[in-house]
């Protein structure tokens, strides 16, 4: 069986809302969903994704560390941040020749004052050490050489990959390789998922008294409502978006 790791990663809820919009995610659940379906056979998770939430990431590399049939992986385009310790927990983890890996330190969004920015930065410290642990886990590399390569942002090649252990072999790919384009991306807020979700709930509620109301259920009044003006201006906040600007996403 196949799974993909592929879009932003995203905790569960956040992914309820991609899925939604029909737009490609990892996220926990999914996952979870996917591995029962297995049933403790062999899987192959096809890779490429920019990363996302860390939280996500450890428990779906949980998840898979801990199913008992064998995982393998291949990274199809990329595997940065997040999506990284996700591929680490393969058995055997192969990498195309076009693709690429990227690790780096944790990273968030913060305001406050100095005692909040001195909290966030023990937690972000805290958190790199168990990605860090993550890494050695599968290169048999030291700490302080994993902290190093994190610290610096460091962009594997296929090569680099194997040669520093954080993947097992170059696949091997007879044909074309595909055009890469590779985006690091960013996931929303979460205030902005919860802001969404209650958002459809409510509408939807609407929807369902007027739908009693008239003893008949009209979709075109339904669909006509989510092609509105209206709720495109409430899609725009949510994504934080202001007169065509885009603000914190």
């Amino acid at each position: 069986m196949q799974i993909d790791i592929k879009g932003d990663v995203v905790d569960s809820e956040t992914g309820q809302m991609f899925k939604w919009f029909g737009m490609q995610n990892t996220n926990p659940q999914a996952i979870q969903e996917q591995l029962e379906q297995a049933g403790g056979k062999d899987v192959q998770l096809n890779i490429s994704s920019p990363g996302g939430d860390v939280t996500a990431a450890a428990e779906i590399y949980t998840m898979l560390s801990q199913y008992p049939g064998k995982v393998t992986g291949v990274v199809q385009g990329i595997a940065a941040s997040a999506a990284s310790v996700i591929a680490e927990a393969c058995d055997h983890l192969s990498i195309s020749p076009a693709a690429t890996m990227m690790i780096h330190r944790s990273a968030t969004r913060n305001e406050g004052n100095t005692n909040d920015f001195s909290q966030t930065a023990t937690t972000l410290s805290k958190i790199d050490q168990t990605i860090c642990s993550v890494y050695q886990a599968k290169t048999g590399k030291s700490r302080d050489e994993i902290l190093d390569l994190m610290d610096k942002e460091t962009w594997l090649t296929p090569k680099d990959a194997v040669d520093q252990g954080f993947a097992d072999e170059i696949l091997s790919v007879n044909n074309k390789a595909p055009q890469m384009v590779d985006s690091i991306g960013s996931i929303p807020l979460k205030n902005k998922v919860d802001q969404f979700m209650k958002f459809v709930v409510d509408q939807t509620n609407k929807n369902e008294e007027k739908s009693t109301i008239n003893n008949s259920h009209d979709n075109q009044n339904h669909e006509s409502y989510f092609d509105s003006a209206l709720f495109k201006s409430k899609l725009k906040a949510i994504k934080g978006e202001k007169d065509g600007n885009k603000g914190n996403y």
